[in-house]
């Protein structure tokens, strides 16, 4: 492979790589567990959480393909097995949960994770000057806070 110069060390491109494929790992699992709840969510709401469940998760299956693709341009593997990602992310799985009331709360939970990992990664994109990744981590970060904010208010009396 030629060497990678792209104005960024390769220390850095690689801590970065490492935070990407932990954004990675976080969207996927946040994926699959939101496919999950689509699939399984019960109750007087079920026509709009089926709907938006399935918004959430087809946003985050295209996410994946971009920060995957993020990782490979700056050098490094990007993960693609459950068991890596099970390793990295803090997502619980679908464990069961039956209520709908449950399931939006705990894919609040993953919002804010996934939310809270990509913002921890800033200082470092910053430091070397990672435009292109900084771009990448708005966005997301953006997505995510919106939903975090309409789930949110799902769950308002």
């Amino acid at each position: 492979m030629n060497q990678i110069n792209i104005g960024i060390e390769q220390a850095d491109r690689e801590a970065i790589a490492a935070g990407l494929n932990q954004l990675l790992a976080d969207t996927y699992s946040l994926y699959l567990k939101t496919h999950s709840f689509h699939w399984n969510v019960t109750g007087p709401m079920f026509n709009t959480l089926h709907l938006m469940f399935e918004g959430q998760y087809t946003e985050l299956a295209l996410a994946v393909d971009v920060i995957a693709e993020r990782v490979r341009a700056l050098g490094a593997r990007a993960l693609g097995s459950y068991s890596a990602y099970a390793k990295l992310t803090q997502i619980s799985e679908d464990n069961g949960v039956s209520s709908a009331k449950a399931m939006i709360q705990e894919l609040l939970e993953g919002q804010e994770i996934v939310i809270r990992n990509a913002r921890a990664l800033y200082p470092l994109v910053q430091k070397a000057d990672d435009e292109a990744t900084a771009d990448l981590l708005t966005q997301r970060i953006q997505l995510h806070e919106k939903t975090a904010w309409m789930l949110r208010s799902l769950l308002e009396e």
